[in-house]
């Protein structure tokens, strides 16, 4: 009974003293291995077997990425604002001799460190600095703080600004900013497009200028065309007659009389103010008048191999006060009008 007894006992301190010396180090840890209270090597995840009753295990340390939050704080930043801070903070212990010995309690210590570099980069910074550029903040702070870990073994990978609150006055006035800024905004945008307006009117203005200008001009120079030709063809016809009378034709007198005869006729009727036209005239006498004419266009188109065609003249109307008496005037082979 006794010696059973030992064996079990035995077996049981067999048992413990191999669950001692072999050790299993999990993926993502690292164990410090101390001798007589001494480090002297650290253990890779896997299968270990340390010394019986000489090497024990120091510490164990957490290699994978680790986040740390930053408690809030109240800053007082450069322009005398106090303002609510906070922050995280990603690390990775790289070496677990120098995070287990170099510096204790280390998770505590980089939260410390953490809230002073804070509050040192946000009070050399004016509000207006801190709530536009975080970027630059995170930056030197991680620069900071990642050369201050450097020697416990510890790489920062980021730091990032997790809230800022500003105090109540300071984000009403900051809202009211905003609206002004964008109402100011608003008023330059639209005096801007009412400026492309006017420029825009204007120059449609200026293009209806210049086109109704060249058309003034055209239409000048057409008339004078017109009244060059107009005058080219009475000239013509002036040669004509004054030919026809050089040779002692009556005709050509008969003709310009009754040219002028019914051009004062014409602008008697067309008198706006004339409601009644009286003709004081003789129509025998007009007729006799025609009948010249007649004579008198025969005449030169008999002359016509000898000489070009005499271009028909063209009325200008002229503006006549009262009706003149006609002239009397002998037809060839006719009688004499009153």
């Amino acid at each position: 009974m006794g010696t059973s007894i030992v064996v079990v006992v035995l077996l049981i301190l067999a048992f413990a003293l191999v669950f001692s010396v072999i050790k299993i180090v999990p993926q993502g840890r690292e164990f410090t291995v101390e001798r007589f209270g001494r480090y002297t090597r650290t253990l890779k995840p896997g299968i270990s077997i340390l010394t019986p009753f000489v090497e024990t295990i120091g510490r164990r340390v957490n290699m994978m990425e680790q986040v740390l939050e930053v408690p809030q704080q109240e800053v007082i930043t450069k322009d005398n604002v106090s303002v609510k801070v906070d922050a995280i903070v990603f690390i990775q212990v790289m070496d677990a001799a120098q995070a287990a010995y170099r510096v204790d309690n280390l998770m505590y210590a980089i939260t410390q460190l953490a809230q002073t570099n804070l509050r040192t980069v946000v009070g050399s910074l004016e509000l207006d600095e801190v709530l536009s550029q975080r970027d630059q903040i995170n930056t030197r702070l991680l620069s900071t703080i990642d050369h201050a870990t450097g020697p416990w073994g510890v790489k920062v990978a980021r730091i990032e600004i997790k809230d800022l609150s500003p105090p109540a006055d300071i984000t009403n006035a900051m809202a009211r900013q905003m609206k002004a800024e964008r109402e100011r905004r608003a008023v330059i945008t639209e005096a801007e497009g009412e400026k492309q307006a006017q420029i825009a009117r204007a120059e449609g203005q200026k293009q209806a200028a210049i086109l109704e200008a060249e058309g003034r001009r055209e239409a000048a120079f057409r008339d004078a065309e017109a009244r060059e030709r107009e005058a080219e063809a009475e000239g013509k016809a002036t040669t004509l007659v004054s030919d026809a009378i050089a040779q002692g034709d009556v005709n050509a007198i008969n003709y310009f009389v009754a040219q002028k005869y019914v051009e004062a006729f014409g602008e008697l009727a067309r008198s706006p103010q004339q409601k009644t036209v009286i003709v004081p005239a003789d129509f025998a006498s007009l007729t006799g008048t025609v009948a010249g004419v007649g004579e008198l266009v025969k005449s030169l188109s008999q002359d016509a191999p000898r000489s070009p065609p005499p271009a028909a003249p063209q009325p200008r109307p002229r503006p006549v006060a009262t009706a003149p008496t006609p002239p009397t005037i002998t037809p060839p082979g006719g009688k004499r009008g009153a």
